[in-house]
This record gives structure tokens, sequence and C-alpha cells, in this order.
């Protein structure tokens, strides 16, 4: 008997719609919730010094508390005066300013300033700048920066030599193998530059770009006002937190010298690679308050408010930013 067999043809496949498949999750939104995650993370592990710190806050003087926010909210306009007068090109001036605000909450979930540096070049790679002069724009800016934080630190040295005692963040018996550990890492890197002839090629190239561009930012009288002035202003609006949380909680120290212990402290940890200087910073402002002369247990309350008012409460908000950044295709 012949057999036979329906035709294929008539058969008719089930229709495939795209909604019965997973759809993949797009790695922009990923990153979008990242900051929100990371903060969720560092505040869990920071719990204990939250609830400390928002206690000194209810027991301080809310006027210069206001003032201390007040100054806080001023260094990321310092910061975004700085990063313009570091390129020739013009930025946008408002996704300029949301992007520091943004880059200071990747600052404190990121090693010491990798978050702050990374949103940057992304920023203005996005706004049409190289790769190279981008790269070579943040050098100019991190380099104006220290300068102008360690001469600041200087002439505040200079005019009140006795604010500080010698010693006091890094001890006489530690300044020995420090300094030769640091110059055992500049041999080494420079013996591996010399040494390895794609990465000196890479080094010649990226220094020229950045004498480049700084030789076109200083032909230009704003954009160098902007750069130095910019780098001075930040660190002194970060003292003069420091200087009005004290006066908050009546911290019996002068001003000035509550200015040197805050710069001479963030020069010590400035190589301490922790998020944002989590944990150094206190250590280092307390060491340094009590120092100019503060009771151990005020310049405790004092450097925990402190950093409430200018790590914790700007985080949420920041990485809020930071996630709409990155949805916006800003950075």
């Amino acid at each position: 008997m012949r057999r036979t067999f329906p035709d294929v043809t008539a058969v008719q496949l089930p229709e495939l719609r795209p909604g019965r498949f997973p759809r993949r999750v797009p790695v922009r939104r990923i990153l979008c919730l990242l900051p929100l995650l990371l903060v969720t993370v560092v505040a869990v592990r920071h719990r204990a010094v939250l609830a400390e710190g928002f206690g000194h806050l209810a027991t301080a003087e809310w006027p210069w508390l206001l003032a201390a926010a007040g100054a806080t909210c001023l260094t990321w306009v310092a910061a975004a005066f700085t990063r313009q007068g570091a390129v020739v090109e013009r930025l946008p001036r408002r996704r300029l300013l949301a992007t520091q605000f943004a880059a200071g909450a990747a600052n404190h979930l990121l090693p010491t300033g990798l978050g702050a540096s990374a949103v940057n070049l992304r920023f203005m790679t996005v706004c049409g700048l190289p790769p190279a002069r981008s790269a070579a724009a943040l050098a100019l800016y991190l380099l104006a920066e220290t300068v102008g934080r360690l001469t600041l630190l200087g002439a505040l040295l200079l005019a009140f030599p006795d604010a500080l005692r010698p010693g006091t963040l890094v001890p006489g018996a530690a300044l020995g193998p420090l300094l030769l550990g640091a110059g055992a890492a500049l041999a080494v890197a420079a013996a591996v530059l010399v040494s390895v002839r794609r990465l000196r090629t890479a080094a010649v190239s990226f220094l020229r770009t950045a004498l480049g561009e700084a030789r076109s930012v200083h032909t230009r009288p704003a954009r160098a006002l902007a750069l130095w002035g910019g780098s001075f202003a930040f660190p002194a609006l970060q003292a003069a937190g420091l200087v009005l949380v004290g006066r908050a909680l009546e911290l019996p120290v002068p001003p000035a010298h509550m200015a040197v212990a805050y710069l001479a402290a963030t020069v010590a940890v400035a190589l301490i690679p922790t998020p944002g200087g989590l944990g150094s910073v206190e250590a280092a402002l307390v060491v340094a308050l009590v120092a100019a002369g503060g009771p151990a247990t005020v310049a405790t309350a004092v450097v925990l408010a402190f950093r409430i008012i200018t790590v914790w409460l700007p985080l949420l908000p920041g990485a809020l930013t930071l996630g709409a950044l990155v949805r916006l295709r800003v950075i």
C-alpha cells in the first residue's frame, strides 16, 4: 500500500513574537543603577559613622551649618571653573556643573580620584575632544589643583607657623621609609619607561600633547584665570567648610589653624587608595585638629559632622545625577 504524507507547506508554524523571548538588559541601564547600589553598600558599611554624625549635627548651631553647606555647593562651581579652564573649547555650562556634582559622588564610591577622573574624561570625550586632549586636560586640572592646595598650605604655614606641631600627621620614624618607598616607586617607573619602547613612545606623545594643551590654555587669559582661580578656590572652600562646622560645634581652635589642619590632612592622605578617602580622611582630620589644639572629643564630632555635610548628604542626589547623565548620554 502506498503511504501518503501531509504537505509540509500546508503546516502553519506558530508566529514568533519578540515578546516571547527575554529582552537583553541594556548595559547603560545597568550603569544607571550601579551608583545607587554602591551608595547603599557604602552607607550600610558606615552606618555607625552616619548615626553618630547626624547626632552631632542635631546639637550644632544651624546658621554655621547652613553656611558650611553653602561652601560645599560652591566647591562644585569652583571645580567646574577649573575644568573649563583646562580646555580651550567652551564646554556646556549646565552639563559641566551637573557633571562635577555627579563626579563628586563617583569619587566617593571608587578609589580616590578615579571616579571623578573617569566621569570628567568621559564628559570631555562626549563633548567632542579627542581622547589624548581629554587626558591632557585632566592632567592639567590635577596639576593645577595640587599646586593650589600646596600653595595655600605653604602660605598658611608661613603666616601661622605654630598652627601644627611637626610630626603629627607623619611621625618622624615613618618619614624615612615613606620617602624611600616613594623614591623606589619612581625609580621603578622610570626604569620601565626607559626599557619598554612602546611605553616610552606613549609617554613622550602624551607629554607633548599636555604641554601643547597647557600653552594653548595660557594664551587665553579667561581660561588661565578660570584654571588657576578655580584651583585655589576649591581647597579654600573645602577648608572654609571645616572652619564653619568647627564654629557650629564650638571647637576651641582658631579658624586659620583649622584651615591648616584640613589642608595638611588632605595632603597627607592623598596617596591612600580608599574611596574618597573614607576612613583615612576622618582619622587624619581628627589627628590634625587635635594637633592644632582642639579636644579629641570635640574634634571627632566636628570631623564627623563635616563629612556628613560634604560627603554623605550629597552622595545620594549625586548618584541619582550620575545615573541620569549616563541615561541621557551626557557621559
